[in-house]
């Protein structure tokens, strides 16, 4: 019995986009070696790809006796992405390549959560994005959208969002019908895993874990190189285990979670109930480099607490690495070593390396990458 002749094509494209992807410029006697495809097979497919503008030829390679290879290598920068990272108060906005590599970038600030609002803005950022990077009229190939809270990806639906007071809500679909371009949306943790999956230090890992720490604390998995989101959108709610029973409250209305304990808004309100005042966030961070001692010591314990629970999934997991994120990041080794040191303490076997990997900007990179994985996921039937 013979398989269908689209699913074999689809597949071989995505076999060779991805192997460029991960190695990069290839002749194309390499990749048929590499991919077992038949030479023939190769062939096709790229001169394919090169019709389409998704792959190009490079210079051929030098000292080569003969008719010299000529590597071909992905068109990263004649596509393009945007992504929005949505807050309370304001977007994050990014064009990018297909590498989720930023071309143009701002922060716009919005007057509420209304969904209504959320879209006419992404939709009034999408051509000043393009304008920013003398790319006007260029098209692009999708919209990335990340919402902090609970969301099915594969439905494009989200579940709920207590910051933003928005429940069951198909937010892919009211966006499409302003800006006319595929709309993917995914929480915040998933949207930044696949930006580490595509090109960020996950990679070149199959089974990695992902942690975050900023406004909220969340987790992510990639399990055989994808990324688990569970039966209902909602696995890696590190940051909604109970770790204080009848602890703070939380955001979602239960008290004692990881994040009402671990988040930087907790750490900074403790710091503030020490010192008799009300802090800022940048007030926190100034003591945090100066070395306060209350400052230090409240990262300690919310570090602390955050390895424990990290523990508990590596030992459950055993990811290969775990890579880090969010806000806190910024803080370095004030936040990373507390939690280094409980992992090692809680970890059974073989404790992974913890690789922060975060810049300004990772969010909405992360969301354009919710666009451009699709580049590279292309749907096989």
């Amino acid at each position: 019995m013979r398989g269908n002749p689209s699913t074999s094509r689809a597949l071989n494209r995505r076999l060779i986009l991805n192997l460029l992807r991960n190695r990069g410029p290839m002749p194309r006697a390499e990749i048929a070696t590499v991919t077992g495809l038949s030479p023939a097979a190769v062939t096709f497919v790229v001169t394919e790809l090169i019709e389409e503008g998704l792959v190009v030829e490079g210079k051929a390679q030098p000292g080569a006796t003969g008719r010299r290879p000529v590597p071909v290598d992905i068109n990263y920068g004649g596509h393009l992405a945007v992504g929005f990272k949505l807050r309370h108060d304001s977007i994050d906005c990014v064009l990018t390549d297909l590498a989720t590599t930023p071309i143009a970038s701002f922060d716009m600030p919005v007057p509420d959560t209304r969904p209504e609002t959320m879209v006419e803005a992404i939709a009034t950022a999408i051509p000043k994005l393009l304008a920013d990077a003398g790319r006007t009229g260029s098209p692009v190939m999708g919209v990335g959208v990340s919402i902090p809270g609970e969301v099915d990806a594969v439905k494009g639906i989200c579940i709920q969002s207590p910051r933003f007071g928005w429940r069951n809500l198909a937010f892919p679909e009211l966006l499409r019908e302003q800006v006319h371009i595929p709309v993917w949306i995914d929480d915040d943790i998933s949207a930044f895993t696949v930006a580490q999956r595509l090109f960020g230090a996950g990679r070149n890992y199959s089974n990695f874990a992902t942690i975050a720490v900023g406004t909220g604390v969340g987790s992510s998995l990639v399990m055989d190189g994808e990324i688990y989101h569970g039966s209902h959108g909602l696995a890696g709610k590190l940051g909604h285990i109970i770790t204080v029973p009848g602890g703070r409250l939380c955001e979602c209305g239960r008290r004692g979670c990881l994040q009402a304990h671990t988040a930087e808004a907790a750490m900074i309100d403790e710091w503030g109930l020490r010192r008799g005042a009300k802090a800022t966030r940048d007030e926190y961070a100034a003591a945090v480099e100066t070395g306060d001692a209350d400052a230090l010591e409240i990262m300690a314990q919310a570090g602390e607490l955050i390895g424990r629970h990290l523990a508990d999934l590596v030992n459950l997991f055993d990811p290969e690495v775990l890579i880090a994120g969010g806000e806190a990041m910024q803080f370095g080794d004030a936040i990373l070593e507390p939690i280094r040191r409980s992992m090692a303490k809680y970890v059974f076997l073989n404790t992974p390396e913890l690789l922060p990997d975060w810049v300004p900007g990772s969010w909405a990179r992360g969301a354009a990458a919710l666009a451009t994985q699709h580049f590279f996921d292309l749907d096989v039937e």
